[in-house]
């Protein structure tokens, strides 16, 4: 099919907007009720009737503004990619302003834990405006530490790749303490007997099964020792 004949990919970012005189409901109001709805309820009960419900309009008024949950779902990652924050270089290390986007990305992908879930679902989220600026930023970290643009783009791509892993299954993991009602400790205190037990035979397993842990304290140092290995692998391309 010649080039001009394609048709656009599915997207929110490529579909025209409507046009309308004072719309009784704005996409802001849609997407921020929209996010309030999958924190609270989770992925599973977003629909565009349970939304329309809850913004008190029909689904006239939001298909003004979307054409499918799909759509939907594109415009509230993007919100969410907006809570990032990417600290200056100028005064600082190119690590410890990396370091710091990447503690940010994390918080912000536990703080909405369905969000890991759909990341490779939402079509075309990467051409959303915050998650532009996001790169944007990123990558000026890197050219600024030395990288050129290509290889910063592969940086920032690994980088992203390992806070988005380990944030998905911290999430994952945070999403079932929640529906078991224990706090992170209380479960792991209630594992622990049984862990001790099933290392014996293993000596190493057992010597870790055994020594005391903090859960949250635990989870945080893993993140940071794994994202410091991560920064040292590129800290050598840049030597």
């Amino acid at each position: 099919m010649p080039v001009e004949e394609q048709q656009p990919v599915a997207s929110v970012w490529t579909r025209p907007q409507r046009r309308r005189e004072q719309p009784a409901l704005s996409r802001a109001q849609i997407v921020a009720v929209a996010l309030e709805l999958l924190d609270t309820e989770g992925i599973e009960a977003l629909s565009m009737r349970k939304l329309g419900a809850r913004l008190d309009a029909g689904a006239t008024s939001l298909y003004r503004h979307v054409a499918n949950k799909d759509e939907l779902l594109e415009l509230v990652v993007d919100e969410v990619y907006g809570q990032i924050e990417v600290p200056d270089i100028w005064g600082r290390d190119w690590r410890t302003a990396v370091t710091g986007c990447a503690g940010s990305a994390r918080a912000v992908l536990l703080r909405h834990p369905w969000v890991a879930s759909v990341l490779g679902q939402v079509g075309l989220s990467y051409l959303g405006p915050n998650v532009m600026r996001l790169n944007e930023r990123m990558l000026a970290l890197f050219e600024a530490a030395g990288f050129d643009l290509p290889e910063a783009d592969r940086a920032l791509g690994t980088v992203m790749a390992y806070v988005i892993g380990t944030a998905t299954t911290e999430a994952a993991w945070l999403t079932t303490l929640t529906r078991s009602g224990r706090t992170e400790q209380e479960w792991l205190n209630t594992l622990r007997p049984a862990a001790i037990e099933a290392t014996k035979p293993y000596p190493r397993l057992h010597a870790l099964a055994t020594a005391e842990q903090q859960a949250e304290e635990e989870r945080e140092d893993a993140f940071h020792y794994g994202l410091a290995r991560v920064l040292d692998g590129l800290a050598a391309r840049l030597a």
